[in-house]
């Protein structure tokens, strides 16, 4: 192909990337029905989350990149799937994001990946010929590579987050149990402790507070955040609240027994831990400690019989 034909192919894709960014910025500054109305049903309640709902975005990449990215997005859904396993993940991860923002991530994770392997084969290519094939697979395995790892780091931020819950349930609950033992209401104890404490435990526990405000029995808030949650302790805990409230159980003793069980488990992890590791410390002793003895001990004896022979 000659220059002019290159020229020409080149103008006529940018004029057509400048026609559909135009194009979609006058779609994003047409008001939309929704917030034309918005101003007559002032007096409805859910105006205010409805307007930030119906807002047209404000960036003209979320316009013209954003449709590609969902169907991508969908796409990734189709082939993966576990839509409710993945819910489940955010929900005990303490994420507020939909399983569609989550799988948005990953394409861009995975377009990442993508990228940065292409940009390798492009430099590679530069610098001598190279197979064409190879590259084209290396950057489908870096887009796939970078999908899973959304996935993967996903999981681990459930694990981190039920660790950091773990650690704080045994000072909660024995809170809670002091709360109750000094003659406060199951409502007025969980306020008192969610106001002074913070952490992820104790998010959850305003939650459930906020499900008893609005009216929720206390018995059925507290079965909802065993239904939700993924570690067995909270869900006896909360059980166990629900329970103690429902048939009139001394929910102090409740709490304390709840709070032993915890710090019980927590030995038992520590014990299994430090088991599972045993071998793992004998490395350093085998492969370092043990050759150095050795060497102290014979070196000695090895110079003294090569004097002896010369």
């Amino acid at each position: 192909m000659t220059a002019a034909t290159w020229g020409a192919v080149l103008g006529g894709t940018s004029a057509l990337g400048l026609l559909l960014v135009a194009r979609r910025v006058l779609v994003i500054r047409r008001p939309q029905l929704a917030v034309r109305v918005l101003p007559y049903v002032r007096d409805l309640p859910q105006t205010g989350g409805l307007a930030r709902a119906v807002r047209p975005p404000t960036s003209a990449a979320v316009g013209v990149f954003g449709p590609p990215l969902r169907a991508a997005a969908d796409g990734v859904e189709r082939v993966l799937g576990g839509a409710a396993s993945v819910e489940r993940r955010l929900r005990r991860a303490g994420i507020d994001k939909t399983v569609h923002e989550l799988r948005v991530e990953q394409v861009l994770w995975g377009l990442v990946g993508f990228a940065v392997v292409a940009a390798y084969s492009v430099l590679r290519a530069l610098a001598g010929p190279t197979p064409s094939l190879g590259p084209l697979v290396l950057c489908a395995v870096a887009f796939a590579a970078g999908v899973l790892a959304r996935d993967s780091w996903l999981t681990s931020q459930v694990k981190a987050r039920e660790r950091r819950i773990l650690a704080e349930f045994p000072t909660l609950a024995e809170l809670l149990a002091l709360a109750v033992a000094a003659g406060e209401g199951p409502v007025a104890a969980l306020d008192r402790v969610v106001r002074r404490s913070g952490g992820e435990l104790s998010h959850d526990l305003g939650r459930v507070l906020a499900a008893v405000r609005t009216g929720e029995p206390v018995g059925t808030a507290f079965d909802a955040m065993a239904a939700a949650t993924g570690l067995p302790l909270v869900s006896r805990f909360a059980q166990g609240i629900a329970i103690a409230i429902e048939r009139g159980t001394p929910l102090a003793d409740v709490l304390h027994a709840q709070a032993g069980d915890v710090r019980e488990a927590g030995r038992r992890e520590l014990i299994e831990v430090a088991a599972r590791r045993e071998v793992l410390m004998m490395v350093p002793v085998v492969f370092l400690v043990l050759p150095v003895t050795v060497v102290f001990a014979f070196w000695p004896g090895l110079i003294g019989l090569s004097l002896t022979i010369s």
